[in-house]
């Protein structure tokens, strides 16, 4: 059966639309230096994520299930690249159908050289010739800015994860915030606090977050990349800063880096609700410090008290404190929660639920160190 010349024109019509859309979800993704995405691109994210949770939903050991989760990110960039490519193969193939005397088949094995093997001699004519050089140059064009795409990405990954990789020392792993506020007195055991670094710290996660919310949000895949270790995470190694610097703020305001620890806040509430926009999370934008967060006093009170194990300078009461912490993270905590649970990272302590129930992970803390001849203490976490 052949189809009449007005058929293929609409086919045509279809085809330069799909080849429209694919390049501009192309473009908005590699190309444009601002958050941006289409519906080519969330769909190839939900796919490849429903994909994963399949895989990973019969594993309760988290490492193993982190270990099938580190081929996400690069999973949807490969996708990515093959859905823009297929788009495209579909698109020029329609396009060219109305030149062709023969059938649809033609058509697609005309259009499948021209983006694979930059060209084909066998077509005649303008339109046909036309067509396949644009489709040549489309497919060229698409490979090399993917290929371009990759040390970007890479170099904002290994920037973000060399600041984790420091913090882990103060904030242990998985990171928690009384934790970093307590081992950052305690200085390995030293006997000199080193809670005067703290301003520094701050400074140094308010451009972190900066950072990471002008590259997650401009190259969203980027918040599915993993880190090297199971048990960390750019979620909770900052949510674990932001944490120290509302508890440092509400239990001891006069000895607390005020301005600095604001900043680190605001750039880090910022931060989280830009990437859980670009994600699409439902997330409050204005959050209600009436409403309360999902941490409870119990959970409080046991930071307090890990913070006296060494003997932290606390300023107030527990119960004086808890009001101000509370007003502190209602507004980071929910878009925080949303992310680290779209993202199933590690589940550290006050970091919220996860897809598959886990019991929150403690950091871990090293043994204490051997009592040498002089009865002082070695290193301790």
């Amino acid at each position: 059966m052949v189809v009449p010349l007005a058929g293929r024109a609409v086919a045509a019509v279809v085809g330069g639309l799909l080849v429209i859309a694919s390049a501009r979800s192309m473009i908005a993704t590699i190309i444009v230096p601002r958050p941006a995405s289409s519906w080519l691109t969330r769909s190839v994210d939900w796919l490849v994520d429903r994909a994963f949770q399949l895989a990973t939903a019969p594993v309760k050991n988290f490492k193993r299930r982190d270990r099938v989760l580190a081929g996400q990110a690069p999973a949807v960039l490969l996708v990515q690249l093959i859905a823009w490519l297929g788009i495209f193969f579909i698109g020029f193939s329609l396009l060219l159908w109305p030149f062709l005397h023969t059938g649809i088949t033609t058509a697609f094995t005309t259009a499948g050289p021209a983006l694979w093997f930059i060209g084909n001699s066998d077509v005649s004519g303008a339109g046909e010739r036309t067509i396949q050089d644009i489709a040549s140059f489309t497919g060229l064009v698409t490979i090399t800015l993917q290929i371009a795409y990759l040390p970007t990405l890479y170099s904002a990954f290994n920037r973000r994860e060399t600041d984790i990789a420091l913090l882990n020392a103060r904030a242990g792993v998985p990171s928690w915030g009384p934790e970093l506020l307590a081992r950052t007195h305690y200085a390995l055991g030293s006997g000199s606090s080193t809670v005067d670094t703290l301003p520094d710290l701050y400074a140094q996660w308010e451009r972190f977050a900066a950072d990471i919310t002008e590259s997650h949000t401009t190259y969203l895949p980027l918040v599915r990349f993993r880190s090297p270790r199971a048990l960390s995470s750019w979620v909770t190694a900052l949510l674990s800063v932001l944490d120290s610097a509302a508890l440092y703020l509400a239990l001891s305001p006069e000895q607390a880096p005020s301005v600095p620890a604001r900043l680190c806040l605001r750039s880090g509430f910022d931060c989280l609700s830009e990437i859980a926009r670009a994600m699409r999370l439902k997330v409050n934008e204005a959050p209600d410090p009436d409403a309360g967060i999902s941490l409870n006093y119990a959970e409080f009170e046991d930071a307090v008290a890990r913070m006296q194990e060494v003997a932290f300078r606390i300023e107030r009461e527990t119960k004086e404190a808890w009001p101000d912490f509370v007003g502190w993270r209602v507004n980071y905590e929910q878009a925080a929660y949303a992310i680290a649970y779209a993202v199933d990272a590690v589940p550290a302590l006050w970091s919220g639920p996860r897809r598959r129930p886990h019991p929150p992970i403690a950091p871990i803390r090293p043994a204490t160190g051997r009592m040498p001849k002089d009865k002082k203490k070695h290193l301790i976490g």
